[in-house]
């Protein structure tokens, strides 16, 4: 695997892009289609929650207003675990959080996207159609995690 440009320093809180989640539901990751539209970066692809930081925003409140738009789920920032920064492609903030399966039932899906589903995360990890440096940072939570 190759080596990430990555840091968890809390100088990197003020000045990043945006922040995305690694959401475990269950033993299933939850993740998005993206939209399939001419010059959209990686379109079609799959996705995780997050995007782009909202001015002001920490890191925390970007994923998480991002999960709540995108997936109608609110988490508090208690929630958030493994965060990481990486400086590649975009300098964003990273996050993995681990709900029970019931939670589920109170996804409501969002306006961006061609629809959402849960899959296993090694399914995402060799999918050809996932965004492939989100392939590699769920692969290090899986590497990362006992069992």
């Amino acid at each position: 695997m190759a080596r990430q440009n990555l840091s968890s320093s809390t100088d990197n809180r003020a000045e990043f892009d945006g922040a995305k989640i690694a959401l475990f539901l269950g033993d299933k990751l939850a993740v998005l289609r993206r939209d399939d539209i001419t010059g959209l970066p990686y379109a079609g692809c799959i996705d995780l929650p997050g995007g782009m930081r909202e001015p002001g925003e920490t890191p925390e409140a970007c994923v998480l207003r991002e999960l709540a738009e995108e997936l109608g789920l609110v988490l508090a920032a208690r929630d958030l675990e493994r965060p990481r920064f990486y400086q590649a492609p975009r300098r964003a903030w990273f996050f993995a959080a681990y709900l029970p399966a019931e939670r589920a039932t109170d996804v409501v899906f969002g306006d961006e996207g061609q629809g959402w589903l849960l899959m296993d995360a090694m399914d995402f990890v060799t999918a050809d159609d996932a965004v492939p440096h989100f392939r590699d940072r769920v692969r290090a939570i899986l590497e990362a995690s006992p069992g």
